[in-house]
């Protein structure tokens, strides 16, 4: 589903907490995703003040929004709520920055990160693999810059596809834009707060 915008974040071991804590699944038990329903990127995933997961404002096992992920992704489909590890394509955070971003020229909401970082000056990310965050009590270790899927051709608002989105990645980018990281040190970040670049 589309994401939240925070000013602030709990960043735990298994990163951003609340992070895809509900998915979808068919009648078979199976997990679907906006990658092949992109409808239900038109839905927005939230965690209430309570810290319970939302959908479009209700709670996540409301018969509303039974409903509409029904309609969203076929009949059979629904809500599952799961804290495992497995619940990541790869690893708990992606680390975005303005300068990849900037140079991949779409709106940033494709590219589905965690963290974005500011003040980046174009490709950097592209050397920060294997090297590690420091943002106050948190750090963060950046294995290795993400492999870009067809998630990327959808438009976040409208959901219609531009395949050429992902062409471009793959041409300009070698397939790969941000950046897959694990949480070394947890604590809480907020929007606007320094971030040192540290080694390995």
């Amino acid at each position: 589903m589309g994401g939240e915008p925070l000013q602030h974040a709990d960043i735990r071991s298994d990163g951003v907490a609340g992070d895809r804590m509900v998915h979808v699944r068919d009648r078979h038990e199976r997990v679907i995703t906006a990658r092949s329903q992109p409808a239900l990127l038109a839905h927005r995933g939230t965690l209430g003040g309570d810290g319970d997961p939302r959908v479009d404002g209700r709670l996540w096992d409301s018969s509303d929004v039974a409903r509409d992920v029904e309609r969203a992704a076929g009949v059979g489909a629904h809500l599952i709520q799961d804290r495992g590890l497995e619940r990541f394509d790869i690893l708990p955070l992606l680390v975005a920055t303005d300068g990849a971003i900037g140079a991949f020229g779409h709106d940033r909401r494709r590219l589905r990160y965690n963290l974005l970082i500011s003040g980046v000056s174009g490709l950097d990310e592209r050397s920060w693999e294997g090297k590690r965050l420091r943002i106050g009590k948190v750090v963060i270790g950046l294995e290795d810059l993400r492999e870009r899927c067809v998630m990327t051709t959808f438009h976040p608002d409208t959901q219609e596809q531009d395949v050429e989105v992902l062409r471009k990645i793959r041409r300009e980018f070698g397939g790969r834009l941000a950046l897959n990281a694990r949480v070394l040190e947890v604590g809480t970040v907020a929007l606007g707060q320094a971030v040192e670049l540290l080694g390995a």
